[in-house]
């Protein structure tokens, strides 16, 4: 082995030792940036974050594989195979997002994008450690090189695992967050070409500092107009006037206007449409209120699970025997839509601010369930759609447990439970989950046009007379009425319950089978 010490100053050497340091860490800190953006990016897009981020790990680490393998076949001019990888890699991470971001609006090739760029990724990342290693090899013992690289790169894998979910995403969220480690990968491309030169040669020298400029300079404009692009990109995805729009540490939130409707969208599923969100909160509230009108209860008190929006809300106050509405929802952006936005405010009447009976309470709902000690008269569950495996977990019999135990003895529980249509496997099994922990269940549904036929289940652990409880509703209503009662708790062949000999799918939190009928189900209406 030779050292450049005796050749070189001690300056000279710190400096090109530094370089080399800076380069490990860099590289470290934005690989696994990267890959999570890429893989949080597609479970934004396509739900299910455990699959998604499992074959992130996967791809990754056997495409690294596959570029440590490939190094060994490199000779020669190895800073300059270096700066090349540095600034493939610095091109493919910083644009990876954008592209997905167009592939979700513009074609169906989303997954196949997905892989292509981890295994890039990995592949590069995989090539360049070795190459610093042995880079670093010049002015160090092997075992002391090996110890630096890898104690590095682990080093900065650490703070991008801690910076991602708690710094970048709900200050920054994705988009953002991709250009600028794209900007800083690149930084480590043009100081190894400044610094090293004279061993790159002369005219790929200048080569690579010209392509390092141009796509520094590309990701710097995609920074200074991100908000342009992304409020492009949101015109292109959701239909209509986009009013709001915004990433949280839970998800992205956007509200839009096209023309008299007023639509709400979570991570790109849609949450409510003005024109027909009074069927699906009529359905949710006046139901199993008019249950508890007809046994004669008041002075209820009421736990709302999600419903930020305040339109469920809205539908409660309008019984005077509530007393107490308490609304846990996860993301205090959600619910300061439904206190300020006066978009929101106007549709829900303010149902948030103007009632002294409203608590709204931030937090997770399972968290809130396992601490709360209160016994409420009804829990309503208003929650997204179980497309992921956080929201899955709310459809989970220990979920339905924890609110069981929250019931006052005669207390009724509604969940709305998707579409016994599009995912009629998914609908059937949160019934069957509420019916392992609940004495008497009751599914019913109908059209809310935009949705579809959409389900909900009513459950409690004594008889409730739904149907007789129709005469039971004494509040202005747009679409729920007595006649209407009887057909909600019919469901066609098609529709009702799977046949066979199979045993009731039950959710866990150890198994979440709800996720994958959920899935499964709606995949087949996807265009």
């Amino acid at each position: 082995m030779t050292t450049v010490s005796g050749t070189a100053g001690d300056g000279t050497r710190s400096r090109e030792v530094f370089t080399l340091v800076y380069a490990v860490f860099v590289a470290g800190l934005c690989s696994i940036i990267y890959e999570l953006l890429i893989a949080t990016t597609l479970a934004y897009f396509e739900g299910d974050s455990v699959t998604y981020f499992s074959l992130t790990i996967g791809l990754y680490m056997a495409a690294m594989g596959a570029g440590a393998y490939a190094s060994k076949y490199l000779t020669g001019n190895l800073m300059l195979v270096l700066v090349a990888a540095e600034t493939a890699l610095g091109f493919l991470g910083g644009f990876s997002i954008p592209v997905l971001y167009w592939a979700f609006a513009n074609t169906d090739a989303i997954v196949e994008l997905y892989v292509a760029l981890t295994l890039l990724v990995g592949f590069l990342i995989g090539l360049e450690v070795p190459l610093l290693t042995r880079l670093l090899e010049r002015y160090d013992s092997l075992r002391v090189s090996i110890a630096h690289v890898l104690s590095l790169d682990y080093l900065g894998a650490l703070i991008a695992t801690v910076a991602f979910p708690l710094v970048l995403l709900p200050l920054f969220g994705t988009f953002r967050s991709g250009l600028f480690f794209g900007l800083m990968n690149m930084s480590i491309g043009l100081l190894l070409i400044w610094r090293f030169s004279d061993r790159i040669g002369r005219g790929a020298a200048a080569l690579f500092r010209a392509l390092s400029v141009l796509i520094a300079l590309s990701i710097l404009a995609g920074l200074v107009f991100a908000h342009h692009l992304l409020g492009m990109w949101n015109a292109s995805v959701y239909e209509g006037r986009v009013l709001h729009a915004e990433r949280t540490r839970f998800q992205q939130i956007v509200l839009a206007r096209h023309r008299a409707d007023l639509r709400l969208y979570l991570d790109g599923n849609l949450q409510f449409s003005s024109l027909d969100e009074y069927r699906y909160h009529e359905l949710l509230v006046h139901v199993p209120m008019a249950a508890l009108r007809s046994a004669g209860r008041t002075g209820l008190d009421v736990l709302m699970l999600g419903g930020g929006d305040g339109l469920a809300v809205r539908e409660l106050l309008k019984h005077n025997i509530v007393e107490r509405v308490t609304l846990v929802d996860l993301d205090p952006a959600v619910t300061r839509i439904g206190r300020e936005n006066p978009h929101v405010t106007a549709l829900n009447g303010n149902s948030l601010t103007a009632d002294s009976r409203v608590r709204v309470v931030n937090a997770d709902a399972f968290g809130f369930l396992r601490q709360d000690t209160r016994l409420y008269d009804l829990v309503l569950a208003d929650l997204p759609d179980p497309n992921n495996t956080d929201l899955a977990r709310l459809y989970t019999r220990e979920f339905y447990r924890l609110v069981r135990n929250r019931l006052a003895p005669d207390g009724l529980f509604v969940t709305q439970s998707t579409s016994p249509v599009h995912a009629r496997r998914a609908f059937w099994t949160i019934h069957d989950t509420l019916a392992a922990e609940f004495a008497h269940t009751y599914p019913y549904h109908a059209l809310v046009p935009s949705f579809g036929d959409w389900g909900f289940v009513l459950a409690a652990d004594r008889p409730v007379d739904v149907t007789g409880a129709a005469q039971s509703i004494n509040v202005e209503t747009r679409y729920l009425d007595a006649g209407v009662f009887p057909s909600l708790f019919r469901f066609e062949k098609d529709i009702g319950p799977p046949g066979g000999k199979t045993p009731a799918a039950i959710s866990t939190l150890d198994q979440p089978v709800i996720l994958r009928h959920y899935l499964d189900g709606w995949r087949q209406w996807e265009r």
